[in-house]
């Protein structure tokens, strides 16, 4: 680990296996959203990273993002974008689908959510294929916004899901 939050972080995240599925091993971030200290430490380490960026809005992925993102966004006095699977937004929407290993899926944002010149980061608990990220990434760029980073609690390396970002990134943990 690069340092001692990633450490500490690290040592937190509970590995449940198989779940959701045989051969899954999960990374469970609920013992650090119950550990009322790392979780503040880790949204004071987001706050300080982004806070000299000129950032205008935090974007959070469903639906870990939406804790990490909120805390986030309330510590930097920004405005809280909630990116979304279909038809959970009431208002006018834009989206993009995704393709699964199985399919495909579709993340949705409010229309008027972003526009030319805001500057976003884009948040989410973590990186894994890559897929919703990238889809984000898409939404975002065709709103207009100009994408400063995406920050991730955790990123599974082995996935290569960083590699399909067309915009930079950065993770706590790596595993």
């Amino acid at each position: 680990m690069k340092n001692a939050l990633a450490e500490r972080v690290a040592k937190t995240v509970r590995d449940v296996p198989d779940f959701p599925k045989p051969g899954i091993m999960f990374k469970d971030i609920t013992p650090v959203l119950q550990d009322g200290k790392l979780f503040t430490t880790v949204t004071n380490y987001f706050a300080e990273r982004y806070e000299a960026m000129g950032v205008t809005k935090i974007v959070a992925i469903e639906s870990r993002g939406f804790i990490f993102g909120a805390a986030i966004a309330h510590e930097l006095s920004l405005g809280l974008v909630l990116v979304r699977k279909p038809n959970k937004l009431p208002a006018d929407r834009i989206g993009v689908d995704y393709a699964l290993e199985y399919g495909t899926d579709r993340v949705e944002i409010h229309k008027d959510a972003l526009k030319a010149g805001d500057r976003v980061v884009i948040i989410d608990d973590l990186l894994a294929t890559g897929g919703t990220a990238a889809a984000t990434v898409d939404l975002v760029k065709q709103s207009g916004a100009e994408i400063v980073e995406c920050g991730f609690l955790i990123e599974l390396d082995f996935l290569e899901g960083g590699k399909k970002l067309d915009a930079p990134h950065h993770s706590i943990v790596h595993y």
